[in-house]
């Protein structure tokens, strides 16, 4: 297929189809790779591309164990050992960072959180013996997304969460990734959307946010849906 010079600012993706060659311009200096077969040659028309970039990445993260392996296996070595609350420059799932509404301009800030798993067996009763007391399993009132959601706000006062991820998990913790927008930055307040999210003051501690809502139960709709809450 020869080499295409792909570039990150995607101003303008110019393809020309002359015979059998296949010329890719743009402003991007990335690098340069080999184009697999996501272009289907038609000598009488313009090339088509059958999945965008982003959708691959999403395939790749269906299923994390197999398809990313060692890579996966490297990053939960390395974020063992950095701090449990961590702001990130780029956000390691872009597809799922950007259906969440993060833009990669100035106002948005990316945390990985670390949430220890466990908890949800009762210690151990030492002493009295009663029928309350024999039961061992513990049903908890908030989920670990919910729970990385706060204790990154907390970590950064100025800013509300829009809303977060799951980015990995080992024997011991999951990772998440939590999307936040400063309240008073100029480009999310000229941003109605981003301004109304904003000024909902503590939105993740009363659970405005989507982790927050399918704990409470409020993610579906129609009758009998309240038998969830």
């Amino acid at each position: 297929m020869g080499l295409a010079r792909l570039n990150l600012n995607f101003e303008l993706i110019i393809m020309e189809a002359n015979n059998k060659n296949l010329r890719i311009s743009s402003n991007f200096n990335l690098m340069e790779q080999q184009i697999p077969d996501l272009l289907v040659f038609e000598p009488s028309s313009w090339r088509k591309i059958r999945m965008g970039m982003y959708k691959y990445i999403r395939e790749l993260w269906k299923r994390p164990g197999e398809e990313l392996g060692e890579i996966q296996r490297h990053r939960l070595i390395l974020w063992r050992k950095q701090p449990a609350t961590l702001r990130i420059e780029h956000p390691t799932r872009i597809d799922r960072a950007r259906s969440l509404g993060y833009k990669a301009k100035q106002g948005f800030i990316i945390i990985r959180q670390r949430v220890v798993r466990g908890g949800k067996m009762r210690p151990d009763v030492s002493g009295g013996r009663r029928p309350k007391a024999s039961r061992m399993k513990k049903t908890i009132k908030k989920n670990y997304q919910w729970i990385a959601e706060e204790k990154a706000v907390k970590k950064y006062t100025n800013c509300e969460a829009l809303n977060s991820y799951w980015a990995g998990q080992d024997g011991h913790y999951y990772w998440y990734e939590v999307i936040l927008i400063d309240r008073h930055h100029p480009n999310i307040l000229r941003d109605l959307n981003l301004r109304n999210i904003a000024a909902q003051r503590g939105r993740v501690f009363r659970g405005l946010t989507s982790a927050g809502k399918k704990t409470r139960g409020l993610r579906g709709k129609g009758k009998g849906y309240e038998k969830a809450r």
